[in-house]
């Protein structure tokens, strides 16, 4: 009898761990980050960012995971500019999208954008986990903004974005 009980209580203890440990779904997910600019084209100009000025933007975000593979993303970022004497902050973006698990650490984002300054358009995302830790992981990115609207020629840019999501 004794030994029933003491494999009854070990049984109970590993399903435990095993019930615990599985993640459910919908799962929630937020992040911070930092984001570069390096160049963006047009058929005006060519910007590149660290020459005439610095940009720098602050993508903060919710996902919303279906499953292990797909997911629902909302992204707000301000964007500051700075230019010889003067820095502010220049736009807001709304970044609603979704999220595709490529696998090995790849995740491609799908996104709209709707700019505070009248801009509209895509951005498509490939971000990399590099360090994943029990409480956080750590990203990089490179999104690939592209523009249209407000009287300004269409646009694509390139840009850097490294960050936390936890």
């Amino acid at each position: 009898m004794k030994s029933f009980r003491n494999f009854y209580v070990i049984t109970l203890f590993i399903l435990s761990f095993t019930i615990f440990s599985q993640t459910t779904y919908p799962k929630i997910t937020g992040y911070f980050g930092i984001l570069h600019p390096i160049a963006t084209f047009s058929s005006e100009q060519t910007a590149v960012n660290f020459r005439d000025y610095y940009a720098i933007g602050f993508p903060t975000g919710i996902n919303i995971w279906k499953n292990q593979k797909i997911g629902f993303s909302f992204e707000v970022v301000p964007n500051i500019r700075v230019q010889g004497n003067s820095d502010k902050v220049t736009n807001l973006l709304f970044h609603p999208g979704v999220l595709v698990v490529l696998g090995n650490g790849y995740t491609f984002a799908g996104r709209a954008a709707f700019e505070s300054s009248g801009r509209y358009g895509v951005t498509p995302v490939l971000n990399k986990t590099v360090i994943k830790s029990d409480n956080c992981s750590y990203f990089v990115a490179v999104p690939l903004p592209i523009r249209f609207g407000n009287d300004h020629p269409a646009s694509f840019t390139v840009g850097f974005q490294f960050g936390i999501a936890f």
